[in-house]
């Protein structure tokens, strides 16, 4: 009997001390906000790379030629840190855009001189409104620090975008979408929405929460949204 008690009592140390070891792995975990936005981002990246190619072989304008060269270049290297972090973290990624970021791709590779400069802008602008807005909520509600480090070192890449974007739009004549409440990328009165690489959905984690339209230097109130 005494042997089987002792093997009882072992068992349950065993077991208790276990325990902590099992909630410290799943306190690991990232949370559905962090891995949402590792995802999201990726799909972005993914498709502003393709799309800055496209920019580089079909513009017609030398400043869409050199910002789509640009945007290629930003976002792979801001893809690799997304990648390393996903992979520490267990997050398994898409291998391919959304189906709303490829049909905007499609549509551009159909577009040709002037038309595609305007519709490629006016997509780049509304993505990175949503990209810039996504960027925010994870920095506010993330969890994971890694994760909030890559948003905080993703938004003056995706702000300094936005701020190129609008002054070709202006020069242009191309209306600027102005973020809402709702979080997606709306055009200036009298212009046409055209849907951005980031798509018009709004994938990003967290739910949406009002946010100042990007380039107004507040970054503590995001919402969601992707690019």
């Amino acid at each position: 009997m005494l042997g089987i008690k002792r093997l009882g009592v072992l068992a349950a140390l065993v077991l208790v001390g276990l325990a902590p070891a099992a909630a410290a792995q799943a306190s690991a975990q990232p949370s559905t906000q962090d891995t949402q936005y590792l995802q999201a981002l990726h799909q972005v990246n993914l498709a502003e790379v393709e799309s800055g190619n496209l920019a580089k072989q079909k513009g017609q304008n030398q400043q869409v030629k050199d910002l789509g060269a640009q945007f290629v270049t930003d976002h792979t290297q801001l893809d690799q840190t997304v990648k390393s972090t996903a992979q520490q973290l267990n997050v398994k990624l898409p291998n391919k855009p959304t189906a709303d970021q490829q049909k905007v791709i499609n549509k551009l590779k159909n577009l040709s001189g002037a038309e595609f400069d305007k519709a490629w802008v006016t997509a780049e602008l509304a993505g990175h409104v949503q990209a810039i807005q996504a960027t925010q909520t994870e920095i506010s509600q993330g969890s994971d620090q890694s994760v909030v480090q890559l948003a905080q070192d993703a938004l003056p890449v995706l702000q300094a975008h936005y701020d190129a974007l609008v002054a070709l739009a202006q020069q242009l004549g191309i209306p600027v979408p102005q973020a809402t409440a709702s979080g997606s990328a709306s055009p200036a009165p009298g212009g046409t929405e055209s849907p951005a690489p980031g798509g018009t959905e709004s994938p990003a984690p967290g739910g949406p929460t009002e946010s100042p339209a990007p380039g107004g230097g507040n970054t503590g109130t995001p919402a969601p949204s992707q690019s």
